[in-house]
C-alpha cells in the first residue's frame, strides 16, 4: 500500500473577507508542487461563507463539480436556468463539460455556509453541461458507509468519471472496512469531524490521506467521526 498524508494544518488558507477557505490541492493563489492532484481528484476546498455572500457567476468548463453542505443553506444558479438551495444530506453534481456559468451564493442571512467544494477531471471531454441535486439522506445510517455517488447511475449521484463516493458517520471505537471497487484506483478519505486510525497513520478532524495499491483497508475510529471516502482512477 501507497500513502500520502495531508494534515488539515497544512493546507492552503486564504481569508477574503466574506470567505474563509482552506484547500488540500494547488488552487487560486495557493501552490504546492506536491499537491496538484489525486488521481483524477483535482480539488477538495473547505469553504466557509458569510450570510448572503458567495461566488459571483463565472465559468468553468470540462469538470465534474460536487458540493457537500455541512452547514448551512447553498444557493446554486447556472446558465442552464437551474435554481436550487441545498442543505446538509443533499448533495450538487455538476457536469461543466463545453462550459457553464454558475453562481454559489448563502442563502441564509445570519447563518454561515459551510461546504466541501471537489472537483473531479472527467472521462469524456466536451459534453452537454448537467446540474443535479440529490438528497440522501435515506442512505445515511450511522456506523454504515453510504454509497452516494458512482459512475454507473446505481447511486443517487453520478458522475462522468469512475469514481465512487461514500459517506458516513461513526460511533467511537467502531471499525470500518473498505473493498475498492476497481484494480488500480485510489481512496482519498477526508475526516470531516472526530478521529481515526487507518494505514498506522492517525488522523482527526479536516485530515486527509490518499490510499493507493491497494485492494482494501480498516478504518478505526478513535473519536466519533463523519467520513468521506472518494474512490477514483489514478491514471
Amino acid at each position: 500500500m501507497k500513502k500520502v498524508i495531508d494534515k488539515a494544518s497544512s493546507r492552503g488558507y486564504f481569508n477574503h473577507g466574506w470567505l474563509k477557505t482552506h484547500h488540500t490541492f494547488s488552487f487560486a493563489n495557493y501552490y504546492n508542487p506536491r499537491r496538484m492532484q489525486f488521481g483524477t481528484l483535482r480539488v477538495l476546498n473547505d469553504d466557509s461563507v458569510d450570510p448572503l455572500m458567495g461566488f459571483d457567476t463565472h465559468p468553468h468548463k470540462n469538470m465534474e463539480v460536487i458540493s457537500i453542505p455541512l452547514k448551512g443553506y447553498l444557493r446554486h444558479g447556472d446558465s442552464v436556468r437551474n435554481t436550487k438551495t441545498i442543505t446538509p444530506g443533499t448533495i450538487q453534481v455538476m457536469s461543466t463539460g463545453s462550459g457553464i456559468y454558475h453562481s454559489e451564493f448563502n442563502d441564509s442571512e445570519t447563518e454561515r455556509l459551510e461546504f466541501l467544494q471537489i472537483w473531479i477531471f472527467p472521462e469524456v471531454q466536451n459534453t452537454k453541461p448537467e446540474y443535479d441535486n440529490f438528497d440522501i439522506r435515506p442512505l445515511l445510517k450511522t456506523n454504515e458507509l453510504a454509497l452516494i455517488l458512482s459512475p454507473d447511475g446505481s447511486t443517487p449521484a453520478s458522475i462522468k468519471q469512475n469514481a465512487w463516493f461514500s459517506m458516513g458517520t461513526f460511533d467511537t471505537d467502531k471499525s470500518v472496512d473498505y473493498k475498492l471497487r476497481r484494480e488500480g484506483n485510489g481512496v482519498y478519505l477526508f475526516v470531516i469531524e472526530g478521529a481515526i486510525e487507518v494505514a498506522d497513520e492517525k488522523l482527526s478532524r479536516r485530515d486527509g490521506i490518499g490510499l493507493w495499491d491497494t485492494d482494501g483497508f480498516t478504518i478505526q475510529v478513535t473519536k466519533g467521526t463523519q467520513l468521506l471516502l472518494m474512490e477514483v482512477a489514478m491514471q
